[in-house]
């Protein structure tokens, strides 16, 4: 089973994301960047779902330290963030994210497709 990093500060969303991925992903959740940073290079996942506005660190320097870690520089991580204003997507992309997923998540199944291609994409640069 793939095994999927939840960096995510809020509770609920925690929850919410786990009642979608339960069963179809091993799961592993952090609350905070540092955290999550030590977490990922100890057992880099085969997917990152990264909350952008997170207390300390924030995503955006989250994924910039992956990026700089040779070990997870491809790593695939999809931003999650409540911000969906115009020019957000492209800028979330150019950042080095490889997708961007809007919450509340409302339908589960964009979330779900961006995580299977993203997961197949990486493990094709892997063979």
């Amino acid at each position: 089973m793939d095994k999927v990093a939840v960096v995510e500060d809020n509770p609920d969303n925690r929850l919410l994301l786990q009642a979608i991925l339960d069963g179809l992903y091993d799961v592993v959740e952090y609350v905070n960047g540092v955290d999550a940073l030590e977490g990922l290079a100890a057992a880099p996942p085969d997917l990152v779902l990264l909350d952008i506005s997170l207390p300390g660190m924030d995503g955006n320097e989250i994924l910039a330290r992956i990026r700089a870690d040779e070990r997870l520089k491809k790593l695939p991580v999809i931003a999650l963030t409540a911000h969906a204003m115009s020019g957000d997507r492209e800028r979330y992309l150019a950042a080095g994210f490889n997708d961007y997923i809007t919450k509340p998540i409302v339908d589960e199944t964009l979330l779900l497709k961006a995580m299977k291609k993203w997961i197949a994409v990486a493990r094709e640069e892997r063979a």
